[in-house]
Parts: structure tokens; C-alpha cells; sequence
């Protein structure tokens, strides 16, 4: 933890389950900026009704518990610390728990960031997408989904896309602000290109306008916005 700790408290009623049991569930969390890109709740004790057992193990100079609630057991599961913003505060790992919630929105990877806005809007920009000299997508209804902190990213509809190229996969990916991704590989010519595109069926509520929409790696397909070449 830097000497600089950044922190700010919320207003959200947050809870964290564990075995079906809240294992904290809080309406003033603070939020923790522990890395710059994403904050990390932490809880006051008083609305951690687990029993926290420590387990003798430090990590980055917290003290590491094991978190019991409902007859559940985590391992390792959350942290107190020793500075004097942070004493009467408990943070719980991420991946330790079943589910969180924000107010009564599952919510998946990591708290979301108040600084963060998404933004998905139609657009009449010329995006193409190319594999081995092959256009597989052409469109001029794109939804650009812009995030802050990452670069636009395209979302064409299915019909501008060669449905016969691509192949559905195992790969999924979750987002706190759009949802759980499913992703597609292109077969061209025999050859396989791995995980090219990804699309949100049902995505949460503030990324709805690019639901059944698909989107492309510009690293590993050629992807061309108003004939300029795009490689995020």
C-alpha cells in the first residue's frame, strides 16, 4: 500500500454472499484505490457479520483471515490493515465470494468505478473487418462503445457480418459496466483465428444499446474505421 492512500466513501449498499449468506452488507462502503485503474471496497467491521479468524499470514503488511458465515468457510478471504484510515475497515477478496451487489445488481470483476463512464452510441462510420485479404464484416450502423481509460470499440450488427466465417467458443469474459461477453473465432480457408470477435447478448443497463452486437480485436483481425487502419 502507497504512504498516499486514496480513498472515498460511497453511498451504494453493497453486499458480498458467501454459501447464499451475506457475509457483509454495508450502505456506506469505501471505495479503495489500492491500483489506479479500479477501486477495491472495503467494509466497516461493524457490517461484517462473518467471523474473521486470522491466519497468522501477512500479505503487503495486512493481515490475512479467513472469513466464516452460515456454516461457509473462505480461505484467505479478506484483509485488515494497519493505517489509520484503513484500522476499522475490512476488505474481502474479490473471487472469494458467490456474488456481490450493488444496491440489487449483481456485479462482476470488480467495484464499479464512479469515475468510469461508458458511453455506446450509433454511429454512420465505415467499419470493415479483414482476415487474410477477406472482408468477413462490413458495416455503416456501427454502436461505438466508448469507456474511460480504453479506446473506442466498434460493435457491428450480425447482418453485416459473415455469419458462415464465425464460430461460437468457451471463452467468456465479465465487465462490471456491460456484462458477461461470449466470444467467436473466424474459420477461413480451414484456418482457425482464435477469439477474434466477442458480443454481450443481455449486457447491464447503461451498455444496453450494444446487445446481440459483435466486436472485433483490431490485433488480430485488420480493422478499418472510415479507411483508416485501427489496431486496438
Amino acid at each position: 500500500m502507497s504512504e498516499t492512500i486514496r480513498l472515498e466513501e460511497g453511498a451504494k449498499r453493497v453486499r458480498a454472499f458467501l454459501g447464499g449468506v451475506p457475509a457483509a452488507d454495508t450502505t456506506r462502503p469505501v471505495l479503495v484505490w489500492e491500483k489506479p485503474y479500479c477501486p477495491t471496497y472495503y467494509f466497516p467491521a461493524a457490517d461484517v457479520p462473518a467471523t474473521l479468524t486470522p491466519t497468522g499470514e501477512t500479505r503487503d503488511g495486512a493481515v490475512v483471515h479467513d472469513v466464516t458465515v452460515g456454516g461457509t468457510t473462505a480461505r484467505n478471504a479478506a484483509l485488515t490493515r494497519p493505517e489509520p484510515e484503513l484500522r476499522d475497515l475490512v476488505r474481502l477478496e474479490w473471487d472469494a465470494f458467490d456474488e456481490w451487489f450493488e444496491e440489487d445488481q449483481p456485479v462482476y470483476v470488480h467495484p464499479r468505478d464512479p469515475y468510469v463512464r461508458v458511453d455506446a452510441l450509433p454511429s454512420s462510420r465505415h467499419v470493415r473487418v479483414v482476415i487474410d485479404g477477406v472482408v468477413i464484416a462490413e458495416s455503416r450502423r456501427p454502436v461505438v462503445l466508448f469507456e474511460t481509460g480504453l479506446p473506442p470499440r466498434y460493435y457491428l450488427p450480425l447482418a453485416d457480418v459473415r455469419q458462415e466465417v464465425l464460430r461460437p467458443t468457451a471463452t467468456t469474459t465479465s465487465c462490471p459496466y456491460k456484462g458477461t461477453a461470449s466470444y467467436w473465432s473466424a474459420v477461413l480457408d480451414g484456418r482457425v483465428h482464435e477469439d477474434v470477435a466477442w458480443g454481450y447478448r443481455t449486457p447491464l443497463p447503461e451498455s444496453a444499446p450494444i446487445a446481440g452486437l459483435v466486436a472485433f480485436y483490431g490485433g488480430r483481425v485488420e480493422l478499418h474505421v472510415d479507411g483508416r487502419r485501427v489496431f486496438n
